[in-house]
């Protein structure tokens, strides 16, 4: 199950709102305020939130997790590994009345869709990790994810892992290629095409399909965007919106292309050659899920100190070779390549776990929707979508 696409639109909206009616600068926590009692050297263990599916078990016994394992037999840290964020909404209204009334969350340690972790870093819910301590994370973090809009030097954030919202087809049954989001509007595609529904997965896509700098993407931009949709939508021409069961209608033929995520991608070519993933000529969406501690985590050095252990080339190679999402440690590549498994090795020429030179002149990490733009873009977003 793709962590991105279970994004429900409506609640973005409604997060948004919720705090603007409460007053966001009561919602805002100063630096000061954010740092708390660290336990650590006392309490050797941590307490790390994530999704499901999202990092690698032992194929015997599933509830074994190699790398983290391997953490707790390096370093004496026991780590409480709980796979409770479904919903990047759903997550923020389980936690955010502790962060808002400046209260322990229970967790050290989180990972969030980079656009939600945009609105934490707003609103000072996290705190700045020490790099002093994260030697890893300073040399091998991939440079182009080093310094988003919404963090400038992740300071307050690093990528768990990374990925790109491009075109899915299957070749074959279109009978040509796709190179282009231009080529979406094809009249053989008339009504075998679908976007994604969240607003935040689907528009940097679809601007970079209209020229547009996703880097510094203007309010005229969207509602430009937003028209071009409406009209494809008026024509039939879009079948539908949808979260992850755009997976479902490509592998059945209801759909031959589709707004895709590479690491779901790479999944349905192992059952079907036929599937194709493009960054279009335009571009496409550079993201991450990134790993974040928020205010007064009780243990805040052992979670400093996991995020580096992930940033171990030899770790990340070994975490990589199950999620098959784009890797955050390009030195995992070679770490893969001289396997002597044939598959293993196979994945470090994979341009969507190690995007080569040319894909990377593609793609580009899109600036937020601010807390003032949201609410106005989402009510736009949902009814074009139906929502």
């Amino acid at each position: 199950m793709s962590r991105r696409s279970l994004l429900r639109a409506l609640g973005a909206g409604a997060a948004g709102t919720v705090l603007a009616g409460c007053g966001v600068p009561a919602a805002y926590v100063e630096p000061g305020e954010r740092a708390g009692r660290d336990s650590s050297d006392a309490d050797r263990t941590l307490h790390f939130a994530n999704w499901p599916l999202y990092i690698d078990t032992d194929d015997e016994n599933t509830s074994k997790r190699p790398t983290l394992d391997a953490f707790t037999e390096r370093t004496g840290i026991s780590v409480t590994y709980t796979e409770e964020i479904n919903d990047n909404d759903e997550f923020f209204g389980k936690i955010s009345p502790a962060l808002m009334n400046r209260q322990q969350t229970g967790r050290d340690l989180i990972v969030i869709s980079d656009w939600m972790a945009a609105r934490f870093v707003r609103l000072g819910w996290v705190q700045e990790m020490d790099r002093a301590k994260q030697p890893n994370v300073t040399k091998y973090l991939d440079p182009q994810l080093r310094s988003p809009a919404f963090d400038a030097g992740r300071l307050h954030s690093v990528p768990w892992q990374s990925g790109i919202t491009g075109i899915a087809y299957n070749r074959k049954r279109l009978g040509r290629e796709i190179r282009s989001t231009h080529d979406l509007w094809a009249d053989d595609l008339r009504g075998k095409v679908t976007l994604l529904s969240g607003l935040d997965e689907a528009f940097a896509l679809l601007m970079q399909g209209d020229g547009v700098d996703i880097t510094r993407w203007t309010a005229d931009d969207f509602h430009t965007m937003c028209e071009h949709i409406e009209r494809r939508v008026r024509s039939k021409h879009i079948r539908r919106f949808t979260g992850n069961d755009y997976i479902k209608d490509l592998s059945t033929g209801d759909v031959l292309a589709c707004q895709a995520y590479s690491g779901d991608v790479i999944q349905l070519q192992a059952d079907n050659p036929d599937i194709e993933f493009v960054v279009p000529e335009e571009g496409a969406e550079l993201w991450a899920e990134s790993l974040m501690i928020p205010n007064l985590a009780r243990h805040k050095r052992n979670a400093e100190r996991l995020v580096d252990h992930y940033y171990d080339p030899e770790i990340a190679a070994e975490l990589a070779t199950w999620v098959n999402y784009v890797c955050p440690v390009p030195a995992a590549r070679d770490v893969l390549a001289s396997s002597k498994d044939e598959e293993t090795a196979g994945l470090a020429e994979d341009p969507l776990i190690f995007p080569d030179d040319a894909m990377r002149e593609r793609l580009a990490i899109a600036r937020d929707i601010t807390a003032e733009e949201r609410a106005g873009f989402t009510k736009k977003w949902n009814a074009i979508v139906g929502l």
